[in-house]
């Protein structure tokens, strides 16, 4: 017992560090002003930026949605694989995520531009060119891009631990596939979409490179108001500590939601 508690020292120190002592900055400056009074102004304030919190949580809803609809059936393709074949497909799905974050964006950049390789092959055929850039849909694309591995490799990990004798048996019982994904696979692969969602929705409600660089500053989320807070011309650790712990609230208020649908499904099986 004297063991195991002194290896968790460690684990316990960096926890106290990096995680408790943040946390507790983050709620002092966020009920304190500049002169170290205690205040409930910062949060008041956050009813200015209530358009830019409900722009950040629909841009994260569409990107979660999105991935899981591309992610459900790629994932099934790549569980129903022999092992070699799903080897492979999970490495070339993790390959991108090797290269760095901002790269990868900024390849989207060069892709969607005006002048980009996509405008340029469009207009070899006589079509654009295309705005494609510094909108909704172009900043939606960067989420869904950056974080569709998140939502594959959970339903995954599910999926492949779904006894194929199951699926047969649905079909030798008169399942046809909207049925056979609507009664088996939806249920028994509910834990890795619940997992999918919230490893989606919490990068995407709080980032703020995808938005700046494929906004184009015209689709500002929170994760731009909160970083311009404590790095930006308009400096003001209080009031980004105020966002940042409501924007908190609410990513933890939108997991217990996913994690209670996900208990009550696995209840139900």
């Amino acid at each position: 017992m004297k063991v195991s508690r002194t290896l968790a020292i460690p684990y316990v120190v960096w926890v106290l560090i990096f995680t408790v002592v943040p946390l507790g900055l983050v709620i002092g400056f966020a009920f304190t002003n500049p002169d170290g009074k205690i205040t409930l102004e910062n949060i008041f304030e956050m009813s200015d930026y209530m358009a830019v919190l409900f722009r950040s949580i629909l841009f994260a809803i569409a990107a979660t949605v999105i991935c899981l609809i591309i992610a459900f059936p790629a994932a099934y393709i790549i569980s129903r694989a022999n092992a070699i074949n799903q080897s492979t497909l999970i490495v070339l799905l993790m390959v991108p995520m090797w290269i760095n974050f901002l790269l990868r964006t900024y390849a989207w950049m060069t892709l969607l531009e005006q002048n980009g390789v996509i405008n340029r092959i469009l207009g070899a055929i006589g079509l654009g060119p295309y705005q494609l850039i510094n909108n909704s849909g172009a900043v939606i694309l960067g989420m869904v891009y950056n974080y569709l591995p998140f939502m594959i490799l959970p339903l995954y990990s599910v999926m492949v631990k779904i006894d194929q004798s199951v699926i047969e048996a649905a079909q030798d019982l008169g399942s046809n596939k909207i049925r056979l994904v609507r009664k088996i696979l939806l249920p028994l692969s509910m834990p890795g979409i619940s997992t999918g969602v919230i490893a989606v929705f919490v990068p995407s409600v709080s980032t703020f490179v995808i938005s700046r660089m494929l906004g184009g500053g015209t689709n500002d989320l929170i994760g731009d108001i909160i970083e311009m807070q404590f790095s930006g011309n308009s400096y003001n650790p209080h009031l980004g500590s105020a966002m940042a712990l409501v924007l908190m609230i609410i990513v933890l208020f939108m997991m217990s939601l996913f994690n209670q649908f996900g208990t009550e499904e696995d209840v139900a099986l």
